[in-house]
């Protein structure tokens, strides 16, 4: 009943705003023209920005996608930075929804949905730095942003790309200009603002699987300096993985050898299929709504409120067969290990349970026996959130803006993991993640000098946020058992910044910027049986808090020189820091450690190049980082008066040095035509490790040599588009993408078993728009090719049996879609 709800009130919405844009334009109603801001400069590169988010993409558009990565309106190419800049009109024309899809062509970018025990979270990375785990005692390595407000957690970052203007990709360590968390880089979205035009689009999707997405957004003026637009999403998909019931397909006693007369009893009815679910379905539902008001000529005040539901199976898993010495496949006939059910079926964790590429035989369900109560969840995966923000643009004078970013934000997020994926009783967890934030930061943006030859922004930020992380956990085959947890884990950071960027010389720009940062967390654990009695070994770290408090400082120093209007290079110096926090997965009281942050300080260079008229652009850059602090799980805990086995502690136990190259390029060698594509290759090496977490005298743990997790050495991608012009009857527009990525482990010790092999993808898109460009009809096709390949990945240094599981990629999939534009 709640789902039905929610999902008639999202289609409501979005018809809502449908009729909305329509009854505007039936009205003929014009807005009033005002003005954003004092600046007439600033107001009309808004328009540009805006105007080429709906135009086709390419370098020859009319308008160029306008950044703001250095706090104030920029062209992209006039950007000193490593910057990958999308328009809403080239991400529908990739057929990219969500943002991990966006990685693909954003070099030395690694985003990929977590594995299922993570939950509605997301494994970033740039440039070799980032986060997998959802725990909130651990910070995430790059920073996502959607309209300049903070997402604080991977949780619920796996967003719709739901009627953006842009998202932009900024490679290298944003410590100055982003903040805390950004030592990778950072991810920033923006919405399309209201512009009171009475426009609106109605979007509808049919493909495989009885997919089924509608999108629907609408623009309208509500009085003189009143504005609003409202957007709305619900997408619903059936899964690409059955979840199989094992009794069903392989009947008890039918045949002894494999599900013996006492062993796995039937699940699904009578009369059925024997699919219990399917995982990697999709069921999201998401609605935005803006209200802008410019109550005078010099201010711009926009307040966002955001909704979304996420409701589906938990995410797709199955039983990878295992690799040999040389990292190869083997037959899927040798057993994983000969473990005993503790059922006492004697019914081992083999290859009777392998059902093919996309299928499992999970049950989310362990029985009660003699040790344990019966627990079973119902395999699914659930994330609920809403934010509320608003941001006020004043321009005191014309050479003097004051922005404010207010923010609140809130989720609810449950999901389940069984990772032994059988029905045998042994990995079964439940997961809720409950969290609240708030922010806000303040700007100064400013200009002086008989040019506006300086200028500088100051600001502040400050945030606290608190999440509750409850758990029921349970491992029987391990001396853990069965446990319930209910963490709350509090935190809050100040900061301070500033950012100058100086022209002595028409062509020459030198920056500078500086934030200081004070942050601090704790970690109160709770531990008790599922009963609520006391743990036989995880007792004493009930009540035990854990402590952590840093501050720093961070900078950044960049030079810029335009030699022509075509070529610009730049030089910089930049520095970043991941924070820290406290072990979250403790064994023994003294093991609830507090660990320090990641640091990183990065040197690049590059250059920014537009020829023949702009239709041919190269940018490229280089860089070298020393990364220090970083991070590792220690195998073998310290001295701290405990055992030091059983041990996940995070401490850290590393430095390295990295260093790589990136390119993107553009060509428009004719009118019609548009070639796009990026490359980028990255070496990571240790320089030191601490024997604890590894090096040549602890062989599970990462060595010198191996590299950073889901890092891929090489990526590349290539998209071309061609539009024909059919006069009267509009135009035909087929785009085909293709991408790659070279080989990558999914954890720090390069553990063979965990290494996704390389893969290609391609897709292909069809488009007609007819002669006024407000209708289109498409059809496209991803993973051409039905390339079966690996999100995610365990490995087999993270269990303690010898399977490991993994996440596949969507197989090949089609669709049609029709869009209307008022």
């Amino acid at each position: 009943m709640v789902k039905t709800y929610l999902y008639r009130s999202v289609s409501r919405l979005a018809a809502i705003a449908a009729a909305a844009s329509i009854a505007t334009v039936a009205h003929a109603q014009v807005a009033p023209e005002t003005q954003s801001a004092a600046d007439p400069a600033r107001a009309e590169r808004r328009v540009d920005a805006e105007a080429a988010a709906d135009n086709q993409p390419g370098p020859n558009d009319s308008g160029e996608i306008i950044v703001t990565a250095q706090f104030r309106e920029q062209n992209l190419q006039d950007t000193p930075l490593a910057i990958t800049a999308v328009s809403a009109a080239m991400l529908e024309a990739r057929s990219q929804t969500d943002l991990s899809q966006v990685a693909r062509q954003a070099p030395n970018v690694t985003l990929a949905p977590a594995g299922q025990a993570f939950g509605a979270s997301m494994v970033a990375s740039i440039r070799g730095v980032g986060q997998g785990d959802f725990n909130p005692a651990l910070e995430p390595g790059v920073g996502i942003y959607v309209d300049d407000v903070y997402y604080a957690t991977l949780t619920g970052s796996v967003l719709d790309l739901l009627d953006l203007e842009r998202v932009e990709v900024l490679r290298g360590p944003q410590g100055t200009l982003s903040g805390r968390n950004s030592i990778g880089g950072a991810i920033k979205l923006f919405s399309k603002r209201p512009s009171g035009d009475n426009s609106g689009y109605v979007a509808g999707t049919y493909g495989s699987r009885n997919r089924l997405d509608i999108r629907a957004s609408a623009d309208f003026n509500l009085a003189d300096g009143v504005d609003a637009r409202i957007s709305g999403v619900s997408k619903r998909q059936k899964g690409y993985v059955e979840r199989r019931d094992f009794g069903c397909d392989y009947p008890a006693g039918e045949n002894p050898a494999i599900n013996p007369a006492n062993g796995i009893p039937r699940i699904a009815p009578i009369g059925s299929n024997c699919v219990l679910a399917r995982e990697g379905e999709v069921d999201y539902s998401a609605v935005r709504g803006q209200l802008r008001l410019r109550p005078a000529s010099n201010i711009d005040i926009n307040i966002i409120a955001d909704y979304t539901y996420d409701d589906r199976a938990a995410t797709p898993n199955v039983i990878v067969p295992l690799r040999d010495s040389n990292g190869d496949y083997v037959s899927p006939n040798v057993p994983y290990n000969a473990s005993i059910d503790p059922l006492g079926t004697g019914i081992a964790l083999d290859s009777r349970f392998l059902c093919g590429r996309y299928c499992n035989y999970s049950t989310f369900s362990n029985p009660g026996n003699a040790q344990f109560a019966p627990f079973s969840t119902d395999g699914d995966f659930m994330f609920e959130g809403w934010g509320l923000s608003g941001q006020v643009e004043w321009d005191i004078a014309p050479n003097l803006q004051l922005v404010s970013i207010t923010a609140y934000r809130t989720y609810s997020s449950q999901f389940s993991n069984d990772s032994d994926l059988s029905p045998l009783a042994q990995h079964l967890g439940l997961s809720i993640l409950d969290f609240e934030f708030f922010s806000q930061e303040l700007r100064l943006n400013g200009a002086f000098g008989a040019n506006d030859e300086i200028e500088y922004t100051i600001g502040g930020y400050y945030s606290d946020q608190k999440s509750i992380y409850t758990a029921r956990q349970e491992f029987r085959d391990s001396a853990i058992g069965a446990f319930y947890q209910r963490d709350p884990v509090p935190a809050d950071s100040k900061a301070v910044f500033a950012h100058v960027a100086w022209t002595p010389l028409p062509d020459l720009t030198l920056s500078a910027g500086l934030r200081y940062t004070d942050e601090s967390k704790s970690y109160t654990f709770l531990r008790v049986t599922p009963e609520g009695g006391a743990h036989p070994i995880l007792n004493a770290l009930n009540g035990v808090t854990g402590e952590y408090q840093t501050d720093r400082f961070d900078y950044r120093l960049n030079a810029q020189y335009r030699w022509s209007d075509n070529i610009m290079t730049y030089a910089q110096v930049s520095t970043g820091y991941k924070g820290g926090g406290i072990n979250p997965r403790p064994f023994f009281a003294p093991q609830a450690q507090q660990f320090g942050p990641e640091e990183l300080t990065s040197y690049e260079a590059g250059f920014k190049t537009d020829w023949l008229d702009r239709a041919v652009r190269v940018n490229v850059a280089a860089f070298y980082s020393k990364y220090n602090g970083i991070q590792l799980t220690l195998g073998n805990c310290p001295d701290l008066g405990v055992p030091a086995r059983p041990c996940a502690m995070p401490a850290n136990a590393g430095d390295a040095e990295m260093k790589g190259v990136e390119v993107e390029t553009t060509l428009e060698p004719v009118e019609g035509l548009l070639i796009d594509g990026s490359a980028s290759y990255l070496h990571f090496k240790y320089t030191e490790l601490n024997p604890a977490a590894g090096g040549p005298t602890s062989p599970t743990g990462p060595q010198f040599g191996d590299t950073r997790p889901y890092t891929p050495t090489w990526k590349w991608s290539i998209g071309a588009q061609y539009r024909f012009e059919l006069g009267d009857a509009g135009s035909l527009t087929p785009r085909i993408d293709a991408s790659y990525q070279s080989d990558m482990y999914v954890d720090a010790a390069n553990d063979p078993l965990g290494r996704i092999d390389a893969y290609t993808l391609a897709n292909a898109r069809l488009t007609w728009r007819n002669a006024d460009e407000d209708l289109e009809v498409s059809a496209e096709v991803t993973n051409i090719f039905d390339k079966y390949y690996f999100v995610t990945h365990s490995s087999g240094s993270s269990l303690d049996s010898d399977f490991i599981t993994g996440q596949p990629g969507r197989p090949r999939e089609w669709a049609v879609s029709v869009k209307k534009k008022f």
